[in-house]
């Protein structure tokens, strides 16, 4: 299912959907802060990307690449995304390399 571009309404259950955040460069390629992506169970990171690619601009997926991603407040940048699991209800926050230290 596709993701879509909306805040959930009281009537929505946060169990239902992943939350899925961009900050900086992602947020400008995205259009978007933020999407929910409906999941009525588990589903890996990879899929998640894939559903969050539908309908959004090429140039999302390259952005996505270089990012480092948080599942909660869990880096898994290092893990393979086939491997990572996300849980319905759960946040997942793609944030690009910042310049600067």
């Amino acid at each position: 299912m596709p993701s879509t571009d909306r805040a959930p309404d009281e009537h929505e259950t946060a169990a239902t959907a992943v939350s899925v955040r961009f900050w900086a460069a992602a947020r400008a390629a995205a259009g978007v802060a933020e999407v929910r992506v409906e999941a009525s169970e588990p589903l890996t990171l990879a899929e998640l990307v894939e559903r969050v690619l539908v309908g959004r601009p090429e140039r999302l997926g390259a952005v996505l690449a270089g990012c480092s991603v948080l599942l909660g407040d869990q880096p898994v940048s290092t893990r393979d995304p086939a491997d990572v699991l996300v849980a319905p209800g759960q946040t997942v926050e793609f944030l690009p390399p910042f310049a600067g230290g």
